[in-house]
Parts: C-alpha cells; structure tokens; sequence
C-alpha cells in the first residue's frame, strides 16, 4: 500500500511539530513539506528532524491546499492550530474536498460539526486525542447515560493546568462536566479552574519542571451534601507523546475508511478505538 499523504496544520506549533516527527516516522505515511501556519509568524520554514517544512500564511493556504490535493488524491489534513482558526480552517478543508482531523480544541465546535456534516468529506474531530483518556471519557459517558442523578447533591470542583500557551479551557474538562451534569450534579463550565501559571504549576500542583511547557494535569472531585463521601478522579499528562500517537491513529483511521469507500461523516475518537 502507498504512503498515506498527510499535510499538518499548526507548525511551528508544539502539538503540530510533535506529530509531524511522528509521521515522518511512520512506514505507512508521507509527511508533505509545507504547513499551514498563522498570521504573524516570521519563519518560513520549520525543521521536522529530516524534513524541511514550508510555512504557508493564511493568505496562501487555499492555494497550497489546492496545490498539494492535485498532485495527492488521498490527501489527509492534520489540523493543530489554534482555537481562532478552527472554523475557518474546516470551512477551507470541506470547499476543498480534503479529509482532515480535526485535533485544536475550541471554536464554535457547532458550526464546526454543521459544516461538514452533510458535505462529502469525513474527518475525526475530538476534543482530545488521548486514547486512554478518551478511553476514560467513554466510562464516565456510560455512567451519565445509565445512572442519572447519581450525584445528585454532590458539589464538584474541576482543576485542569495545561502548558501557559494554551488559550482555551480543555474540552476534556468541558465534556465531563455535562457528564456530571448528567448524574446530577450543578456545575457550570465556567467555573472550572484553569492554570496556566508556570509558578503555581510548580509549586501547587507539582508539575516536573521539565513538563511545564508541555502538560495536561485534570482533577475532578466530587463531595457528598453532608462531606462524608469524597471521589476524586485525575488524570495527568505530561508531555505531547500521547496526544501525537492518538492522532496518528486517527489519521490512519480516517483514510482507511476513505480507502474502504465509507459514506464520509463525522467520526469521533471513540470510533478510532472500536476499530
């Protein structure tokens, strides 16, 4: 079988940069040498270990996609942008015909799911690429959708502490939030605690100095109405590595589906893992 050939978004972005080394990487894919990159970036090119890798600026990119989906039929589009861009980004992806993954979190992720629903093209779009955590997302769903009200009175508090560059609050934090909501429990998104103060990563939360740049640390705690029963749920991720290796797998996903002749819809991680 021919190298898939995946363009990533985002470069020279963490994220992007830590799955572009992944892909360069993996026997079954071909990393393009060009990357949709934001306004305001003054590198032209980024280096991806062997790989030289074009920026292109926003004014290009539909010209570069255009340029790389003619000489690549099979094109797969990795997006790690930024929240700012996720809509627009997507709109592009779908007048394009180009399937993509969708791994920035944030935007208006309604109008991201209503513009490519309906339109031709399959993509995986999650708010996290994790399988464990997605794994771990999936058992908390079951328990909404089978035991509701199951907390019910309970408070809850949610931490979440992601790396400074981080813009948006975790769409992790957000989705498990309506699951609790679903058991019972009043909480409101808006009030879950967001860090992103290297300082108190360190000294607080405890953070490895040599992860405060990359991380994602979750605690969910949940108190009984008279504080005699505590649960505590935490999931804490240092580094990129989990992320970048969940992704890979749903790239190879999508194009096997697109490879199969799949009617192209949305996917979801969890599709990925019942593969």
């Amino acid at each position: 079988m021919e190298p898939i050939p995946v363009l990533v978004s985002g470069l020279p972005g963490n994220m992007a940069l830590a799955c572009a080394r992944l892909f360069e990487d993996h026997p079954d894919f071909a990393l393009l040498p060009v990357s949709l990159t934001g306004q305001g970036v003054e590198e032209k090119f980024v280096q991806v270990r062997e790989n030289r890798i074009a920026l292109a600026l926003p004014e290009i990119h539909r010209q570069a996609l255009m340029d790389w989906k003619t000489r690549y039929a099979s094109l797969v589009v990795v997006d790690y942008t930024h929240p700012s861009a996720v809509n627009a980004n997507a709109q592009l992806y779908v007048d394009l015909g180009i399937p993509f993954v969708m791994g920035t979190t944030g935007g208006d992720r309604q109008k991201l799911a209503q513009d490519v629903e309906g339109s031709g093209v399959a993509a995986v779009i999650a708010p996290n690429m994790a399988r464990e955590i997605v794994g771990f997302s999936a058992m908390m769903e079951f328990a909404a959708t089978h035991f509701p009200g199951l907390f019910a009175g309970y408070g809850l508090t949610v931490r979440e502490s992601h790396q400074k560059g981080k813009a948006d609050t975790s769409g992790t934090a957000r989705a498990m939030v309506g699951y609790f909501n679903h058991m019972g429990v009043e909480f409101d998104p808006e009030q879950i605690e967001k860090t992103r103060d290297p300082e108190i990563q360190a000294r607080e939360l405890g953070v490895p100095p040599e992860h405060l740049g990359g991380h994602g640390w979750h605690t969910y705690s949940l108190v009984s109405p008279d504080e005699t029963v505590l649960f505590s749920f935490t999931h804490n991720v240092n580094g990129r590595e989990v992320y970048a290796r969940g992704t890979v797998e749903a790239a190879r996903f999508l194009a096997g589906k697109i490879r199969d002749g799949d009617p192209p819809r949305i996917y979801s991680m969890i599709d990925v893992l019942k593969q």
